[in-house]
């Protein structure tokens, strides 16, 4: 379950080759897709290899975990836009190919019930791409968020804005809420993969590895999946045992 790389750009390198492996078995593939730093070699390392090898991506569809409330879709830390600089338009796919949550919409709730709909009805992601916050949230999902919840709207912590707030000018502009695929949405993906970078993250990868499965540590729920990997460099996974630690490369 627990893999651990050389660097964040080994985990880049494995993982945009994997999702390349996913897309050329099943050319349809729906995909849920993750912002953040951590995700930004990866999509780096995979735009560049769909382009040396004209990887055909047509049929793919794309989904997001998260918005925040109250930015538009051109706001430039909203993550529709992130989405468009970072990967879909380097990879040219057009619009009706990918899905985000819109925390800019005028019924939010009509917004998160018709966006888990739509994932059910084009048969489920069949990968899933995870983050993970400082507090063991994935996607938006704080602590004691429902193990069963679809997508909604959350409250972030304290925890969360301050670790989000690097990327606004100002406090006052750090969004309160956001929009997120539920905990049960992402489980129900095929196939999870979630990664972890950075000496920051070790902490919060020892806790996921020492955690019951408990909504205290959303994470948690991870380990009930039965195709989940945790992908991390050195120093994330520096507080982990050595021998629950596996290497892919």
């Amino acid at each position: 379950m627990f893999f651990v790389f050389p660097s964040a750009d080994a985990i880049a390198q494995h993982l945009s080759q994997h999702i390349i492996d996913t897309i050329k078995r099943k050319p349809n593939a729906v995909l849920g897709l993750a912002t953040g730093s951590t995700m930004l070699p990866v999509y780096q390392r995979f735009a560049e290899q769909v382009q040396e090898h004209a990887l055909d991506l047509s049929q793919v569809t794309t989904y997001n975990l998260d918005e925040y409330v109250g930015l538009a879709p051109e706001h430039p830390q909203s993550y529709n836009h992130y989405m468009h600089e970072h990967l879909f338009d380097k990879i040219k796919l057009d619009d009706s190919q990918v899905y985000l949550p819109s925390g800019h919409c005028a019924d939010i709730d009509l917004e998160c019930k018709e966006y888990s709909a739509k994932i059910q009805a084009c048969g489920g992601l069949d990968f899933q791409l995870l983050g993970i916050g400082t507090n063991g949230h994935i996607g938006f999902n704080e602590p004691y968020t429902a193990f069963d919840s679809q997508t909604h709207v959350v409250e972030l912590s304290e925890n969360t804005r301050i670790d989000n707030g690097r990327f606004f000018d100002n406090w006052a502009e750090v969004p309160t809420h956001a929009i997120t695929m539920g905990i049960q949405d992402i489980m129900q993906a095929k196939e999870i993969i979630l990664v972890a970078t950075g000496a920051h993250k070790a902490e919060v990868m020892a806790n996921l590895f020492n955690s019951p499965i408990d909504e205290a540590m959303p994470a948690s729920i991870l380990k009930q999946h039965p195709r989940i990997k945790i992908f991390m460099d050195q120093s994330a996974a520096s507080l982990i045992p050595d021998s629950a630690l596996n290497t892919l490369c």
